[in-house]
């Protein structure tokens, strides 16, 4: 497979860099596999000689290492800028987060040093490291959040975003969330279905999920719950074709609730049927749905 590629747009060229423990190295498989042309741990003064030729023949990702001795992220930005004034070429910078404590973990479970603190402990190397990539961050035109994610997720992700889509140039993510967990990093539009008639007070709906026809039914019986929706679609609608033409290529939107259970999964489906049914490319992810199945040995959950 490879990644979709107009005349307009050019050849993909994906940098992916983050925190080490984030998964830069499953990404950059991940977008192998796919069909792009994948170099690991380039130094930025070699990028410029990587393109000198013109456009790729193929979509390209590089996996830019923080760590390396010629690294800025002010110097690697302005390198991308030049990158989007060529013709033929679209860069698209990947950006793999992770949170602090589950960077550490990583760290613990594999008993390695923090490169960037190897004579210190890891927490050290951890926040020196996403100090330095703070400004890359803000840059990202694709945040990815790996902190609740596998291996096999994050490559899920990967193929859902750079995977060929139907065409419209926008890939949409549809997600539910628990304001308990907090709000999803990565979401770009947030709403909040917290006022809507919650399925959880309801004893025979307590273990159900906003997927069940029946919860769904319950939260369809507040008279806000369609007009909600409605006007959430109509948002979308005006917003999508929008940020399509100034050339986004990702956009997530989130609902989130109190459990992350009912509500929030119930109008997420929603939304993501009516905007697939309009030829959109739609994923769909229900977070605490994921890690609750993860948590009971339910295979492998995805997570968010």
């Amino acid at each position: 497979m490879a990644t979709r590629e107009t005349a307009e747009e050019g050849q993909t060229l994906a940098i992916v860099t983050g925190p080490a423990g984030a998964g830069r190295t499953t990404a950059i498989r991940a977008l192998e596999d796919i069909g792009f042309e994948a170099i690991d741990n380039l130094p930025l003064s070699l990028l410029p000689r990587l393109l000198d030729a013109g456009p790729p023949a193929r979509p390209l990702a590089l996996g830019i290492d923080p760590r390396n001795r010629d690294f800025a992220s002010a110097d690697l930005i302005d390198l991308i800028a030049g990158f989007a004034a060529q013709p033929g070429l679209q860069p698209q910078l990947v950006y793999l987060d992770c949170s602090d404590d589950v960077l550490l973990r990583r760290f613990s479970e594999t008993r390695r040093r923090h490169p960037m603190a190897p004579g210190d402990s890891p927490q050290l190397g951890i926040a020196r490291e996403k100090d330095l990539l703070r400004g890359l961050r803000h840059r990202a035109d694709l945040l990815i959040d790996t902190s609740d994610m596998t291996p096999h997720d994050l490559r899920a992700e990967i193929d859902r975003w750079f995977a060929p889509d139907s065409g419209t140039g926008l890939a949409v993510s549809v997600q539910s969330f628990s304001y308990k967990r907090g709000m999803p990093r990565g979401a770009d539009y947030v709403f909040d279905c917290r006022f809507l008639k919650n399925p959880y007070w309801v004893a025979e709906l307590r273990s159900l999920d906003g997927r069940d026809a029946a919860v769904q039914a319950h939260i369809a019986v507040d008279p806000r719950a369609a007009a909600f929706l409605d006007r959430v679609a109509d948002l979308a609608a005006f917003l999508l074709p929008a940020h399509r033409e100034e050339g986004k290529r990702h956009l997530t939107l989130a609902f989130g609730c109190t459990g992350g259970q009912h509500r929030s999964v119930a109008l997420a489906e929603k939304l993501a049927a009516r905007l697939a049914d309009g030829g959109l490319q739609v994923s769909i992810r229900h977070r605490e749905l994921d890690r609750h199945a993860e948590a009971r040995g339910g295979g492998e959950a995805r997570g968010a």
